[in-house]
C-alpha cells in the first residue's frame, strides 16, 4: 500500500477544482505538496491556504502542454524535496463543438493539454518515482475517455488517449514487477470551473468556428451539470483512497459504467454504437 506521511505529491492543475481537492486529501495525510497551474492568482491562494494550515508546499506556474514546463516542475520538485512519490497529471480543458467542423488549432490545443500533458508527466516523472522504489502516477481522464458523445470530439479523443496511456503504463509496471503503480481518474460531473477556465485559456479566446446554437446549448447544459456535480474534495478523497489501495480505475460515478457495458454489448452483439 502507498504510504503518504512525509512523502511528496505533485499535482498539475492543482490550484482549483479536482486538483485542489487532491491536494487537500494528500495534505490531510501528511504529504508535502508541489502545486502547478497556469492561474497565478488561484495558485497563490491555494499555496497560502496550505501554508496557513502548516503544510509544506511550493507552487509553480506551469503549462502542462509544454514539455519544458513539466521538466522545470520536476527539477523544482527534486531541488526542494529530493524525491517525488505521487504525481497527478490533472490539468485539463474542453470546449463543446462538433468533431467535423472544429478548428485544427483547437484540436491541437485540447490534445496538447489533455493528452500530451499526461504523456509528458509519465515521461518526466515516472523515472523519478521509480528511483524511490515505490510510488504512484495518476492522470485525469473522464467518462468521456470511456464513451464518446457527440459534440465533444477533441475532448473525447484526448481522454480516450489518457485511459490508454495509463493502462499501458500500469501493465508495463506490473510486467517488470515494479512497486510503482499507475491509475486513471474518470470523473463524471464535478463542481469545477473547467468550462470557464477553458474559455479563458483558449488560444485567441475567440468563439470556436462552429459555435452554433447546438454547441452553445450543450455548453450551458454541461456547466449546469457541473454546478450540481460532486464536490472536488470528495474526488480528492476517492483518489487518495484508490492510490493507497493500488486501484487502477477511479470512478466518481460508478453507475455510469453501465453505459460502457451497454456499448460493449452492442459492439459484440450488433457491431453498432449505442446512443451517447
Amino acid at each position: 500500500m502507498q504510504e503518504f506521511s512525509g512523502r511528496t505529491a505533485v499535482i498539475t492543475g492543482g490550484a482549483s477544482g479536482i486538483g485542489l481537492g487532491m491536494a487537500r486529501s494528500f495534505a490531510k495525510r501528511g504529504m508535502q505538496l508541489v502545486l502547478a497551474d497556469l492561474d497565478e492568482e488561484l495558485l497563490r491562494a491555494a499555496e497560502q491556504e496550505f501554508l496557513d494550515a502548516g503544510v509544506t508546499v511550493v507552487s509553480q506556474i506551469c503549462d502542462a502542454s509544454k514539455l519544458e514546463d513539466i521538466e522545470r516542475l520536476a527539477e523544482a520538485t527534486m531541488d526542494r524535496f529530493g524525491s517525488v512519490h505521487v504525481v497527478c497529471s490533472n490539468a485539463g480543458v474542453g470546449i463543446p463543438t462538433s468533431a467535423l467542423n472544429f478548428k485544427l488549432s483547437d484540436w491541437e490545443w485540447i490534445i496538447n493539454v489533455d493528452l500530451w500533458g499526461p504523456i509528458y508527466a509519465v515521461k518526466t516523472f515516472l523515472p523519478l518515482i521509480e528511483a524511490q522504489g515505490e510510488g504512484h502516477i495518476n492522470a485525469t481522464s473522464s467518462m468521456a475517455g470511456l464513451i464518446s458523445s457527440q459534440m465533444m470530439g477533441a475532448y473525447n479523443v484526448a481522454k480516450h488517449g489518457v485511459v490508454a496511456l495509463m493502462a499501458a503504463t500500469e501493465r508495463e509496471l506490473r510486467a517488470k514487477k515494479s512497486n510503482v503503480r499507475a491509475s486513471v481518474l474518470c470523473p463524471g460531473p464535478i463542481n469545477t470551473n473547467i468550462s470557464r477556465h477553458s474559455v479563458d485559456y483558449r488560444p485567441g479566446r475567440g468563439k470556436p468556428k462552429n459555435d452554433t446554437e447546438k454547441a452553445g446549448k450543450l455548453a450551458g447544459n454541461i456547466q449546469s451539470a457541473l454546478e450540481q456535480g460532486m464536490h472536488p474534495d470528495e474526488v480528492g478523497e476517492l483518489v487518495a483512497r484508490a492510490i493507497k489501495e493500488e486501484k487502477f480505475w477511479i470512478l466518481t460515478h460508478p453507475r455510469w459504467a453501465k453505459g460502457v457495458q451497454k456499448q460493449l454489448d452492442a459492439m459484440v452483439n450488433e457491431q453498432t454504437l449505442t446512443r451517447a
